[in-house]
């Protein structure tokens, strides 16, 4: 038997989560089932019971069953699932239970980390996650043997292995680098300019000890070296290539359920859907998403709205945005086991691409309620559902991410797209890049 993983906490402070019973998860989610949960589910008889079998095969896969509103079949009216009800806690299906823990194996430990899927996690209600180790191992050797053995390190580029010590360092800059005082603008423009250059420089010469020295010298130029050069809005293209990665973050794929469209007509309107996102026409409605995303705003009000970085409530957001790229850093979600195996240059770069599919997310969630500028709500919003398809949505480590992210990294197009989505888009000068941002 494989040695089991040690599993390290999430070393982001002061993030909590509680499940408080919302059922957002119930009614939005496709839950693929393990053979374990389906012998369980065949043994508590709800075959007979329902009059219909709850498991549908998909895609290769077996899910439960949902109903044609997305919900799950289990979801009773009262929020409750009806076979934790009936059986308790742990005779749920092992993706149920997990949610919204993840764990993300390398050579040396897994670790814990967090989806802001859930309402409870992206709001910070409940205990501390910190301590919560001892219930995600519990679940985890109910089932899940995978997220407690051995991984390979992350490589530091793509062909390049890592050596010990490489990936910490650039972790803790970039934790450093997002929980500065600088503004929030400011700090996710930094994160593009490290992943622009991250991802052009030549690193097999650059090891060890001269790795972190880079890396120090990088943080050291920032974030004077924004202001070089200046930068133009982003092209009609490198825009298209936003929307693309939006609509790859966004879309979610459901389990054929009685009332839904057959599976060439699913297929047929998600490849409608994609077209209309690519070509992002000003006067076309937006296409709708998941269980409850409010409808009707078009692409050219969404491209009006001002960045949240203007909003009123920009404090509560910078605060937000921050624990969410902690999190996703310090979770293990960005690089190696936890992120489809990304190397940690690409994997940073990704998370950049991720950043500014959230902050037009925020931006489009508020056009669609009819506000004049995005909400801490709109924000929540936006970063739940970018968040949820985190490391789960294999096409967002497939060729099609990685095309769309070199194309993006030339000609400053990640910083542009960036920039489009968080700021008015001027160019930094030397003292818009050092006031400190809201407490």
């Amino acid at each position: 038997m494989p040695l089991q993983l040690p599993i390290l906490p999430l070393a982001t402070p002061h993030q909590r989560y509680s499940c408080h019973g919302c059922g957002s998860c119930c009614r939005d989610f496709s839950v693929q089932l393990r053979a374990v949960d389906l012998q369980r589910i065949k043994a508590q008889g709800w075959r007979t019971e329902l009059g219909f079998d709850p498991v549908i095969r998909f895609r290769g896969q077996h899910y439960l069953r949902q109903r044609a509103d997305g919900a799950c079949v289990f979801l009773e009216a009262d929020g409750k699932c009806r076979i934790h009800a009936r059986h308790g806690f742990a005779e749920k299906p092992l993706a149920c239970q997990m949610f919204p823990y993840t764990l993300s194996p390398d050579a040396h430990a897994s670790r814990l980390g967090v989806s802001f899927a859930c309402g409870s996690v992206t709001a910070n209600r409940g205990e501390l996650l910190r301590g919560q180790e001892a219930e995600a191992l519990r679940i985890a050797l109910r089932g899940i043997p995978e997220s407690l053995a051995a991984a390979p390190d992350a490589l530091l580029a793509q062909d390049l292995r890592s050596q010990s010590g490489e990936l910490g360092s650039l972790e803790r800059r970039l934790v450093r680098w997002l929980d500065s005082a600088h503004p929030l603008c400011v700090r996710i423009d930094g994160l593009g300019w490290i992943a622009q250059t991250l991802s052009a420089a030549k690193l097999a010469s650059v090891r060890g000890d001269r790795w972190t020295e880079l890396l120090d010298i990088l943080l050291g130029a920032l974030p004077a070296e924004l202001s070089m050069p200046i930068l133009e809005p982003p092209t009609k293209r490198q825009l298209a290539m936003l929307r693309g990665a939006v609509f790859a973050r966004t879309e979610d794929p459901k389990p054929l359920a009685a009332g839904a469209p057959s599976r060439a007509r699913a297929i047929l309107q998600q490849l409608l859907r994609n077209f209309r996102w690519q070509r992002g026409r000003p006067t076309a409605l937006v296409p709708t998403i998941g269980i409850g995303w409010p409808v009707g705003a078009r692409f050219g009000a969404v491209d009006a709205m001002p960045p949240a970085t203007e909003s009123d409530e920009s404090g509560p957001i910078d605060e937000l945005v921050t624990r969410w790229l902690r999190a996703r850093i310090e979770g293990g979600r960005v690089w190696g086991s936890g992120a489809y195996g990304w190397s940690a240059v690409d994997g940073t770069a990704a998370l950049a691409l991720a950043v500014a599919s959230v902050g037009w997310v925020a931006r489009w969630h508020a056009a669609a309620c009819g506000r004049a500028g995005v909400t801490l709500a709109d924000m929540q919003a936006a970063v739940g559902r970018i968040d949820r398809t985190a490391g789960r949505a294999p096409w967002l480590g497939g060729a099609a991410e990685r095309w769309r992210i070199a194309y993006l990294l030339r000609d400053n197009g990640m910083r542009r797209v960036l920039r489009a989505q968080w700021s008015t888009f001027v160019p930094f000068d030397s003292t818009s890049t050092l006031h400190a941002h809201p407490a």
